[in-house]
């Protein structure tokens, strides 16, 4: 699909982005009108409300292009927003999030805008616990988002055919205390075929380093399923340590100091290049027996060898079977 690079009024959509995604015009106010959520790479995403009059209408989370952006990466981040789109509108589940929009707001820029409850990322409670030195996540609340996540995508993978692409604590929302657990950000997802493999010589894994199989890392690596399976293991292990994969295990304390706050002149850029792709250890003083079969699960799950891993299928069936 072409990228939407061809826009040449502010105030029109496209023949052939209507054709692609049939959505009506939608009246999107501009950003300093609607509260920041939160960004990633190129994009900002805002909270629209939406209760005209007095009437009750769930309200949406908007995903905008980064303004500051120029205008080579703004190119690419628009396409990307539009294959994003054209991926989620094909999409219903009820562990991945809900498309409702695809068009521009009022100053021109183009916007998605996706189901919103309240929610927050994964990522905002794994920092709000840190924060607070409240420690791991309980062992039952780890494998009950393991289970929600496990189910989006056994249906990405399986009847989709969809590799996820980015998975992390950060692409993973969750409303009130659990109540609902949702994969988000779908733009940078990649076709599989019927063996569960990325054939296409023109795509391009993505995901983010820290989260990154040995396969994606390898030039000529094959990408499978697996590799969605390898980063929700470490989305799992985000929960035990409240840290980013192989960041933390590599600041040096010459000094003894106990302030942790990152110094980038304490990095050892070495050992965290070697650590990409493998199994960060675990520090089992802070995890009691309760949390073996996250271990378990963590372990199996980040196996280096990717026929090793198992499908989302089978971590669905074996959590359900445990009474998850």
């Amino acid at each position: 699909m072409e990228g939407i690079n061809n826009l040449e009024t502010p105030n029109k959509v496209s023949e052939k982005r209507k054709s692609v995604l049939s959505t009506p015009y939608k009246n999107i106010p501009p950003s300093p009108f609607m509260q920041k959520l939160g960004y990633g790479t190129g994009v900002n995403v805002y909270l629209m409300k939406r209760s005209p009059r007095g009437l009750s209408h769930s309200p949406w989370a908007v995903k905008k292009i980064n303004p500051l952006c120029n205008d080579h990466y703004r190119s690419m981040y628009q396409k990307r927003l539009t294959d994003e789109a054209k991926i989620l509108k094909s999409l219903h589940h009820p562990n991945i999030v809900g498309y409702r929009a695809f068009t521009e707001a009022s100053d021109g820029s183009m916007c998605l805008a996706m189901e919103y409850g309240g929610e927050k990322s994964l990522n905002d409670l794994i920092e709000e616990r840190y924060k607070h030195s409240q420690g791991p996540f309980p062992a039952a609340i780890i494998l009950k988002v393991a289970l929600n996540m496990a189910r989006g995508l056994k249906y990405l993978h399986q009847e989709k055919k969809l590799l996820h692409g980015d998975i992390k604590s950060s692409n993973v929302v969750i409303k009130g205390d659990f109540e609902t657990i949702k994969i988000c950000d779908v733009g940078v997802s990649l076709s599989l075929d019927e063996n569960m493999t990325v054939t296409d010589p023109e795509a391009y894994y993505i995901g983010t380093e820290p989260w990154k199989p040995k396969e994606a890392l390898e030039e000529n690596g094959i990408i499978t399923d697996k590799a969605d399976i390898f980063a929700f293991g470490l989305t799992l292990w985000e929960m035990m340590t409240l840290s980013i994969p192989h960041i933390n295990l590599n600041l040096t304390d010459d000094d003894g100091d106990d302030d942790t706050t990152f110094d980038e002149s304490n990095f050892d850029d070495e050992a965290y290049y070697e650590a990409l792709g493998t199994r960060p250890p675990i520090n089992m003083d802070e995890l009691n027996e309760s949390y073996q079969k996250v271990i378990e699960l963590f372990s199996v799950c980040t196996n280096e060898d990717p026929k090793a891993r198992p499908s989302a299928a089978h971590i669905v069936e074996a959590l359900e079977l445990d009474g998850q």
